[in-house]
């Protein structure tokens, strides 16, 4: 058997105290890359540093880490207070300190009523505090979770996605956090690496991954729905620029372009359900389309339009839009000033 190579000639720095997302999806490298940082798995080639020390050949319990799994992993015979101290114990640390670190992570995740409980007694929701408060207890450098939710009912990971937040706020620690879920990696993090075949795609503030995304990978992954694209050409005249497509046209020539525009370049338009404008269809608007309504999607706090314009289909929020219905024609336009332009060939960022 030969060897899989996962990820190859990756940087990654991470600024201490920030809560750094690894989101991707699954098969991308990006739970390969925390299982290194931990020591669960060697690297061939490159170094690994915590706080300032080269750890790239040290034992998982040397490189002042607490790690937290996708399964709880606690020992059934076990107290919840036994569990939280069980790592502390085997590694000589005196009662009284054991004592203290227990009481202080058992407070910060309301688990004093729980101490006496064994796993067995507890729900999924308690179980995952139970596993990062033993977590916690290390008082370690970094703390890497590895999907910790994914086990968990929507109300419960919403439940602990707050927690995990009040968490970080508390005790300002550095976490690395992996997850394919998008929604955890935007209310969580400090900054997203948004990954794809053991390569990082982007790496920033949420907000500036889902504003300015790098590359159609990266636009299409973040939001739901997802942004829409459509191909088509530029146009370029007399200082005008314009995207040009069988089913849109709109002026885009207020678009930050990283290099001049040039005529014919093929390009994908990226907007979000967000970025669609509905209006009158006696409004003064340019570029006013025409679609019509084919699909209705309630949401609860809104509802998503699915709009089929001249055989292309894409989403939009119906913010502004009074009792949509199936087959209804409808007037839009495309916030332009928040678009997005990629190349067609290198599916790059223009």
């Amino acid at each position: 058997m030969g060897n899989l190579e996962i990820i190859e000639a990756l940087n990654l720095e991470v600024i201490e105290g920030e809560f750094l997302v690894l989101l991707g999806p699954s098969g991308c490298g990006k739970s390969t890359l925390l299982h290194a940082i931990a020591g669960l798995i060697d690297v061939e080639d490159g170094e690994i540093e915590i706080a300032g020390q080269n750890v790239t050949w040290a034992d998982p319990k040397d490189r002042s880490i607490g790690m937290v799994f996708q399964s709880y992993a606690l020992y059934p015979t076990m107290t919840v207070e036994r569990n939280m101290s069980f790592g502390l114990r085997i590694s000589g640390t005196p009662r009284d300190e054991i004592n203290r670190r227990v009481k202080r992570a058992s407070e910060i995740l309301h688990l004093q009523e729980l101490l006496d409980r064994k796993p067995s007694q507890l729900s999924g929701g308690q179980r995952q505090r139970v596993a990062i408060g033993r977590a916690l207890v290390r008082e370690a450098a970094v703390f890497l979770f590895d999907e910790p939710l994914s086990n968990l009912d929507a109300k419960l990971r919403a439940e602990l996605r707050r927690e995990l937040k009040e968490l970080h706020k508390q005790i300002k620690s550095t976490m690395l956090y992996v997850t394919h879920d998008q929604i955890e990696a935007m209310t969580l993090a400090s900054r997203i690496a948004v990954m794809l075949d053991g390569h990082i795609q982007q790496i920033d503030t949420p907000s500036a991954i889902y504003s300015k995304p790098a590359n159609v990978f990266v636009a299409g992954f973040l939001g739901s729905p997802s942004m829409n694209f459509v191909e088509g050409n530029l146009e370029v005249s007399a200082g005008i620029v314009r995207f040009s497509s069988p089913s849109l046209g709109v002026d885009v020539s207020a678009y930050p372009f990283a290099a001049a525009p040039v005529q014919g370049h093929r390009v994908i338009l990226g907007f979000r359900p967000e970025h669609v404008q509905f209006f009158s269809d006696t409004t003064a608007v340019a570029d006013l389309h025409v679609a019509k309504i084919s699909l209705l999607e309630p949401m609860g706090s809104h509802m998503v339009i699915w709009l089929d314009h001249l055989g292309q289909r894409f989403s939009a929020n119906a913010s502004g839009v009074r009792d949509p219905v199936v087959d209804q024609a409808i007037s839009f336009a495309i916030d332009t000033g928040r678009v997005s332009l990629f190349d067609v060939a290198t599916q790059q960022r223009i």
